[in-house]
Order: structure tokens, then sequence, then C-alpha cells
């Protein structure tokens, strides 16, 4: 396996690009998607009104759409860069985004809008099967958590930008503008990985793409007790953001009347959480992906339990719910990478089909339990924060199930 771990100030590249531009690449591929979700958070209720749904929360569904291409599809984007290589993968993936964007910009109906969604998400799954792969293929251990770390920081400063983004947008144009400026980012980026980013998958470790094969690669992915707990661990945990993204612009400017303001709000959290991805790059090597990630999803539980108990008691005021809400999202930045990272640890020869089976669980599955979670919003915070309790507690069980009972490891 073409593998090596984080470069030294010895060992400055990474397969002959320098490491931050490399992470800069891994980081605006993986970008996109959460340019797709969280740029049009502001426009839901103007999509709405131009869209004619009777039922507020029906524009949700843009969501969902999004998410069931963007998660099914990886299934067969790991398979074929296992293959074929990541890059033309990869580079067709982005042509897709780039046209089914545009073509949501034209949407002339909400079930035209919902199928332009779910393609753009078809094409949005190559860059997030990709990227990891493409990690994977030139890192391992503590190197790759702390990579994907920094990864991270740089991808969790578009949740800051995008939202203000949209809100600009919409201030000045309408919400089909949005599409627009999708579609160019994204070919900004496609571009940039055309001419910058390197194949990581040599000829001689390429998998035939077979039925046989493909059935042995996942059946290797799906009986690794490691990878398939923490996957469904990182899938339940996930799913609480989703289902605050669902529910985040009825929160803050319905309940709170926070009016524009809103994209700030939420862009101070987006800021905290970038923080804590780049604190978590800095201790893993120290402390371990475990330690680190199993005591932030274990902190993460007694806060959500904590919200729910407020919001049973009636009305949380704003700066209860937006304080508890400031320390419960920079767990993410412990959890996520590592989770990823330990998932994807022992399966480097087949690491594009278990980077589509591990994106397949978060993305669908997150996404889906993140639907039920927006759907049960009734005007208060009750629902979100059983919903938050509900995950983290499966999530931990999980991944009790996978360490064999023994949590807060130190090792790898």
């Amino acid at each position: 396996m073409n593998m090596q771990t984080a470069p030294t100030p010895e060992q400055p590249t990474i397969m002959g690009i320098g490491r931050r531009q490399f992470i800069a690449i891994i980081a605006a591929l993986m970008a996109l998607n959460a340019l797709a979700i969280d740029i049009m958070l502001p426009a839901f209720p103007n999509m709405a009104a131009s869209l004619g749904l009777a039922d507020p929360n029906k524009v949700q569904y843009v969501l969902l759409a999004y998410v069931i291409g963007f998660g099914g599809a990886q299934l067969f984007f790991g398979p074929i860069s296992d293959r074929y290589g990541r890059r033309a993968p990869l580079l067709i993936g982005i042509c897709l985004y780039v046209a089914c964007a545009a073509a949501g910009a034209y949407a002339p109906s909400f079930e035209f809008l919902l199928a332009a969604r779910v393609l753009q998400g078809i094409g949005a799954a190559a860059t997030r099967v990709i990227a990891i792969s493409i990690v994977r293929d030139t890192h391992h251990g503590r190197g790759m958590a702390a990579t994907m770390s920094l990864v991270m920081m740089v991808f969790m400063v578009v949740p800051v930008i995008a939202p203000l983004t949209g809100q600009g947008i919409i201030l000045f144009g309408e919400w089909h503008l949005i599409f627009l400026f999708m579609a160019v980012v994204a070919a900004l980026v496609g571009a940039w990985a055309l001419l910058r980013l390197p194949e990581t998958l040599p000829l001689d470790q390429r998998r035939p793409l077979t039925v046989a094969s493909v059935g042995q690669a996942f059946a290797l992915v799906l009986s690794n007790r490691q990878t398939t707990f923490y996957t469904l661990a990182t899938a339940f945990y996930f799913g609480s953001l989703f289902g605050f993204l669902n529910v985040a612009q009825p929160i803050y400017v319905d309940i709170y009347g926070l009016g524009a303001w809103f994209p700030i709000a939420f862009a101070m959290v987006a800021v905290v959480m970038a923080g804590s991805s780049f604190v978590n790059s800095l201790l893993v090597g120290r402390f371990g992906q475990r330690r680190l990630s199993h005591t932030a999803l274990a902190a993460y539980f007694v806060l959500a339990v904590l919200l729910a108990v407020l919001a049973s008691m009636g009305p949380v005021p704003f700066w209860q719910f937006y304080g508890i809400a400031l320390l419960m999202m920079p767990l993410f930045g412990f959890v996520g990478a590592n989770f990823n990272s330990i998932a994807m640890e022992p399966l480097g020869a087949v690491a594009g089909t278990a980077s589509s089976v591990l994106g397949f669980a978060q993305t669908v599955g997150g996404g889906l339990v993140g639907a039920l979670i927006g759907q049960a919003y009734d005007g208060t915070i009750f629902p979100l924060a059983i919903g938050y309790a509900a995950v983290a507690g499966i999530a931990l069980v999980m991944v009790f199930i996978a360490e064999k009972g023994v949590l807060f490891g130190t090792t790898e």
C-alpha cells in the first residue's frame, strides 16, 4: 500500500504536493457536501413560499433528497474507485454535481427540484468517498486521524460562511441563485483537483470490478467488528447533527426570534466546531483516538440529557439553549475524525469500498435519523433534545460493543 504517516518537517509533501495544499484540496472536496446543505438553510421560508408548499416542514425534503442520493451512491463509487483509481471517478462526480446544481436553479416545480437534488447528491458522493480513500491511501493510525482533523477544521469553515452567503443571496436576489453559486464553486474545486491532485492508487493495487471481487470487499468490511460498530455509532451520532440542520432555522427564527441574526448564531457554533477539530489534531497523537472520542461522546450524551430535562420543564431561555449548544457541538470535532479513522484503519486494502460503506451509513442512516428528529418538531426544542439524547446513547452502546466493553482505551 502506498502509505505514509502525516509528514514531518523532513517529509513536507504528500504524493508530490505540499501537505498544506493536499489538506486544502481534500477539505474543499468534502466541503462541497456541506455547502450543498448549509447554504440553503436561510432560504427555507423563501423556497416554501415560491414552490407553494402548504406544510413548511415539507421543505426539509430538499435536504433529505440530497442526503439519499449522496449516501446511496457512495456504495458504487467505492468499488469503482478501487478498480479505476481515484481521479477519474472523482472528476465525473464533480461534473454531475455542477450540472445538477445548475439544473436546480431552473426548477419549475418542487418535484423537479427534489430530483435534481438526488442527482446532485450522487455526484457529491464521489467527493466524499474518494477524499477519504485518498487520505487512507497515504496515511495510517494517528497520522490519519491528525490529518483528517485538519481536513475537518478547514471543512467546518463552510458552515460558517455558507449560511451567511445564502442569506446574502436571498437579500439581493432569489433562492434560485444559490444553486448557480454552488455550481460555480464546484467547478472551481474540480478544476483545482484536476490540475493538482495526483492519483494515489497504483495500478498494481487496484481490484477487479467483478461481482465476486466487490462482494468479497464488502464482506471484508461488514465482517470486521471494529469497522461495523464504529460505522453504526457514527451514523447515529451524526443523525443528531442532521436533525439540528433540519430545525435550526425554525428554532433560531421562530422560537427565539433571531431573524436575520440566524446565520450569525449558526456560524458561531460552526466556529467552535472547527476549533475543536484543530485541537483534536494536536491532542490525538498524545492521548489517542479512542480516549478522546469516547470521552467526547459520553460528554455529549450527558449534555443532551441535561437539555432534555430542561426542555421537559417548559420553555428554555435562549442563553441556556445556546450555551449548551456551544458545549455540545464542538464535541463533533473529537468524534467524527477519530471514529472515521478507527473504522477505516483495518481495511487499507479495500479503502474505497470501506469508505463507501462508512459514508453510506453515515449519510443515509444519519439523514433518516435526522429526518425523524426534524419531522417531530412541534414548535419547541423538546423533540430535538430527546433526539440528541437517544442517538448519543445508542452510539455509546455501539462503541461499547465494538470495543468489547472496554472504553477510553489508550491504543491507536
